[in-house]
């Protein structure tokens, strides 16, 4: 049994959970204020960050290195290719989304419009959400560039790179900031990933305050 302290909308709390889900590992979800920094939780991780999940006596903090982790240790499916070009290209797509995507959309729409109010930290700055609204068009088109390359987002195989990408993508749904009028391969493909099983705790999701619009556990939006 694995227990997973979280937020619901955190990208990289969805990450893991997909993952989790995928291999079919059962989980408990803890969701955890992580903006309070109490001390029990620090001392789960000196971070204090999220997700952190914990194996029997392990604690496993940042979601890369945990997904890294799980996919060693079960293998299947395999989410991360054996064959370096590959696992590079999965890698690189990993760390576009957790950190490109995230910088420029994520934390300016997600984090302003919902963060800030169930933190209590004040109201949402209406530059980073303008700026934020921009720059998701070019990440947008930048997936459908790929998609037009590629069956998935790193090759023919779907991997953790459309995992991470879903997460993101997931968590700007529930507040309505996806355009997925913009391409039809983008909206094909996250069709196809949020049909997964795995999918089915995050389209369960609920924010207190924060209700999400009707199309988002809608499996043919």
């Amino acid at each position: 049994m694995f227990r997973l302290y979280h937020v619901p909308l955190s990208p990289f709390c969805r990450k893991v959970r997909l993952v989790l889900a995928e291999k079919r590992l059962e989980v408990e979800l803890v969701e955890e204020k992580y903006w309070e920094q109490s001390a029990d939780f620090l001392r789960r991780n000196p971070a204090g960050k999220v997700p952190v999940l914990r194996h029997d006596t392990q604690w496993m903090s940042e979601s890369t290195a945990i997904c890294e982790y799980l996919d060693e240790v079960y293998p299947e499916p395999k989410l991360i290719p054996s064959d370096p070009d590959a696992r590079y290209e999965v890698r690189r797509l990993v760390a576009w989304f957790d950190d490109k995507f995230h910088h420029e959309v994520t934390s300016k729409l997600v984090y302003e419009r919902v963060n800030k109010k169930v933190s209590g930290q004040g109201f949402p700055d209406s530059r980073n959400v303008k700026e934020g609204a921009k720059r998701i068009k070019y990440h947008l088109d930048y997936i459908a560039w790929l998609l037009d390359h590629r069956r998935w987002l790193a090759g023919n195989e779907m991997s953790l790179a459309d995992f991470t990408a879903a997460a993101h993508l997931s968590a700007l749904d529930y507040i309505s900031d996806v355009d997925w009028n913009r391409s039809a391969v983008v909206k094909d493909w996250y069709a196809k990933i949020k049909s997964r099983p795995a999918f089915r705790s995050i389209l369960a999701d609920q924010v207190p305050g924060f209700p999400p619009p009707k199309h988002y556990n809608d499996l043919d939006f």
